[in-house]
């Protein structure tokens, strides 16, 4: 639900000639999501989008995952994960899926090929680095701490900028991600609650027009992913308008809600996809009762599964957990979890926590790839197997 924008030249009414200085007409292209019946985004390309000149299956490596079966708390380390010459699309490495999402991780060096996924929208949030997104809709910089939601079907690449990888936490909707609903009005203002609002989105400003024949688009579908071939570069539009497109919200402008006493997650929430939802844990000030307990209470995932991606800062809860920059915790569904040992009695009085840290809960479990295993630490004190068991010990009094 971003706001109505319009970037480029379009005509006074929807649906009407709109003449190219040669006198031939511009091809529209409506966008829109749940039929005619919601957000929609209307373009105007200078050749016909629908020229296809050939189409062919690409072969991408088969995603093995397996349940998360003896259960147990997780605890991954992304950056084990980086290597050269990958690029933000098929370079993604993922780490867990269930039918709602897919979560993976990247560390870019090189552009990527057109791409446009059809399954649904994305949410990729950078850890470190910066890149130029062009998009059928125009181009967007994004840099640390940047989410970059991407809708269903855009066209877009990445293309790294400046000296080192752009790293980034790949989020893979079935579906649509938007704002929380409750931060809404009825007609998709954002609410004076909201940790953010319609001036911390920036979305294209001009048009981003790219000559070319014969250009090649991976296109993620619901049968695979295949290769089309276009006639004509997919970046040929001069104008587009609506309320559907591709934006970018930086996690420093999120305005954390506190409380006398410590507050659920809930009040990090920062966006929703269909059975899932993601939460930013920003630096903030923290709960002021004099009793209170800063840090999380034990608590049990009833209904989801909880992963926290790390990203800066110190983690108050995770303090000699292992945890490090670009660290990945799962506590999955029917494990109760809570403070390392000590962190509960160490975070009374404190009135400032500087972490930084991005939250994803699912309703459906999440299941374990092949590439989470290769980068799970299985042997430092922290959310991981061994760290459970640890900690288990030290509440019940028992040396670990």
């Amino acid at each position: 639900m971003p706001h109505y924008r319009r970037v480029g030249e379009v005509p006074h009414k929807r649906h009407t000639a709109f003449r190219k200085p040669d006198g031939g007409l511009y091809a529209e292209e409506l966008m829109g999501i749940e039929g005619f019946s919601s957000d929609s985004a209307l373009l105007y390309h200078d050749g016909l989008p629908t020229a296809i000149v050939d189409s062919r299956v690409y072969d991408e490596p088969a995603l093995a995952h397996r349940p998360n079966h003896p259960l147990l708390p997780r605890h991954y380390k992304t950056h084990k994960l980086d290597a050269g010459g990958a690029d933000a699309v098929t370079g993604r490495q993922q780490l867990m899926v269930n039918g709602d999402v897919r979560i993976g991780y990247v560390a870019a060096d090189r552009p990527s090929p057109l791409y446009r996924n059809a399954t649904g929208d994305e949410c990729l949030y950078v850890e470190s680095g910066s890149a130029r997104v062009e998009t059928v809709f125009g181009a967007l910089d994004i840099g640390s701490g940047d989410y970059l939601i991407v809708p269903t079907s855009t066209t877009y690449t990445v293309v790294p900028t400046g000296d080192e990888p752009v790293r980034m936490l790949t989020i893979e909707a079935f579906g649509h991600i938007g704002p929380p609903r409750r931060y809404l009005s009825a007609k998709g203002q954002f609410l004076e609650h909201s940790p953010y609002c319609e001036r911390d989105l920036r979305g294209p400003a001009e048009p981003h027009v790219v000559e070319g024949e014969d250009v090649p688009v991976l296109v993620r579908h619901r049968q695979g992913v295949s290769e089309l071939t276009y006639a004509r570069h997919p970046f040929d539009v001069v104008g587009w308008d609506g309320c559907l497109y591709p934006y970018v919200f930086n996690v420093a402008d999120f305005e954390p809600i506190t409380g006398r006493v410590h507050q659920p997650p809930t009040v990090h929430q920062t966006f929703e996809g269909p059975r899932f939802v993601i939460c930013s844990f920003v630096p903030r000030k923290v709960d002021y009762h004099p009793d209170s307990i800063p840090v999380p209470y034990n608590h049990a995932n009833v209904d989801s599964d909880e992963l926290l991606f790390y990203c800066g800062g110190n983690y108050e809860a995770r303090k000699g957990a292992g945890i490090e920059q670009g660290s990945i915790s799962l506590h999955p569904s029917g494990f109760t979890h809570g403070p390392q040992p000590g962190a509960a009695e160490a975070s009374m009085g404190a009135e400032r926590f500087d972490e930084l840290a991005v939250m994803v809960d699912t309703f459906a479990p999440l299941y374990l790839t092949e590439l989470a295993s290769a980068c799970e630490d299985t042997g430092t004190p922290g959310p991981g197997p061994v760290a459970a068991i640890a900690e288990s010990r030290l509440r019940a009094g028992e040396s670990p």
